[in-house]
């Protein structure tokens, strides 16, 4: 039987008031919102960020590509189940979806502002947010909440606060504020995750040093090819740095990332740990890079034939498929098309695995 698919990457549109309501009261003055500019439209203005968010692309899931721009977007003329929960369960039925998994929009954003302070609060105030729009649907929508990372001691205690929240897993930003993802002061944060049953996931535009913060080269599309470097880089990081080593029960979860690039990269990391590790430095490691990679690293993806194509050479059991809804990459309303064609040559088992099974059982998702 083939089994109703769920995504396990959909965003949710930041209303105007997400933060202005919900932020701690001593920083609302200072609260990311929406300004309508000339020429661009409705925007999100955050203090920090360099140039205002326009809204043209966070929900422009089902337009003709020809009709996709950052010109002249109004809020209100949104996929209103972006950011209202009531209408959401029909846009998921349209698609044939049967529950999704939540993501931030601006919140992504959000992830390279420098100042840890204001970021805290912001994602403090997404999280009370996104808990009252899940609560629509609790068993179609899983939010997943946002932590700061300003301090380790922050990311163990965020951690604490948004497990009593009920979110069943966490977007990390892409850069902590203290040193970096390997080391050793991390280790409270993962052992903490692994107690609480919480999956961390790295979403892509998270990382400052992202496509976003660079001067292009070449055709602005190139930089669309880039976006999935921040994610392997913090792959690399973590397995590299020994963190499954010494943690081999933690789950990461690389988020709109694609896949079909992950057989190779296994391969790169094998090779340049084999050949490459002695003179580099490189501290060693119990097993080979790609065992980590395939046991401790889930990967979502929506419209990405050669992951479906190449599904045996990674691990089946850490794929899994995703909408993006609403977003301007999203496969809505027509997911179900994409996934009968580009599975094809898989089994019912298989697809069920990668379409629905994977993430139901990561986040411990009622059938």
């Amino acid at each position: 039987m083939i089994k109703t698919p769920i995504s396990a990457d959909s965003h949710i549109t930041e209303p105007p008031n997400c933060y202005i309501d919900y932020i701690d009261p001593a920083w609302r003055d200072r609260a990311p919102h929406i300004k309508t500019l000339p020429g661009v439209g409705d925007a999100f203005v955050i203090e920090g960020h360099p140039v205002p968010i326009s809204l043209g692309l966070v929900a422009a899931a089902g337009k003709d590509p020809k009709d996709i721009s950052t010109d002249n977007a109004r809020f209100d003329e949104l996929w209103r189940s972006g950011w209202d929960a009531k209408y959401r369960v029909a846009d998921q039925d349209r698609d044939g979806v049967g529950a999704e998994i939540i993501y931030p929009t601006i919140g992504m954003l959000l992830c390279n502002v420098a100042d840890f302070d204001f970021k805290k609060v912001c994602f403090e105030a997404y999280n009370r947010w996104l808990a009252d729009y899940c609560s629509v649907a609790p068993t179609r929508l899983h939010g997943m909440a946002q932590v700061s990372m300003r301090t380790p001691e922050d990311g163990v205690a965020e951690l604490k606060a948004v497990k009593a929240m009920g979110f069943k897993g966490v977007m990390m930003p892409g850069d902590p504020a203290v040193e970096d993802y390997d080391s050793k002061i991390y280790d409270k944060v993962w052992a903490t995750a692994v107690e609480l049953g919480l999956p961390l996931s790295f979403h892509i535009l998270t990382t400052k040093q992202g496509p976003l913060s660079q001067s292009p080269r070449g055709p602005r599309i190139n930089t669309f090819l880039s976006i999935i470097r921040g994610n392997q880089d913090i792959i690399g990081t973590m397995i590299f740095g020994g963190v499954f080593d010494r943690h081999p029960n933690l789950k990461v979860v690389c988020v709109e990332a694609d896949a079909g690039w992950a057989p190779h990269y296994m391969y790169r990391m094998d090779h340049a740990y084999k050949r490459h590790r002695y003179w580099m430095k490189a501290p060693p490691l119990d097993r080979l890079p790609s065992d980590y990679f395939k046991e401790n690293i889930y990967l979502t993806f929506q419209d990405d034939w050669v992951a479906f194509q190449t599904a045996h050479l990674t691990n089946v059991n850490r794929l899994m498929w995703a909408s993006d809804f609403p977003h301007s990459d999203s496969t809505w309303p027509n997911s179900q098309a994409v996934i009968t064609e580009q599975t094809a040559h898989l089994s019912e088992i298989e697809r069920n695995r990668i379409c629905h099974d994977n993430v139901a059982e990561l986040y411990g998702l009622a059938a």
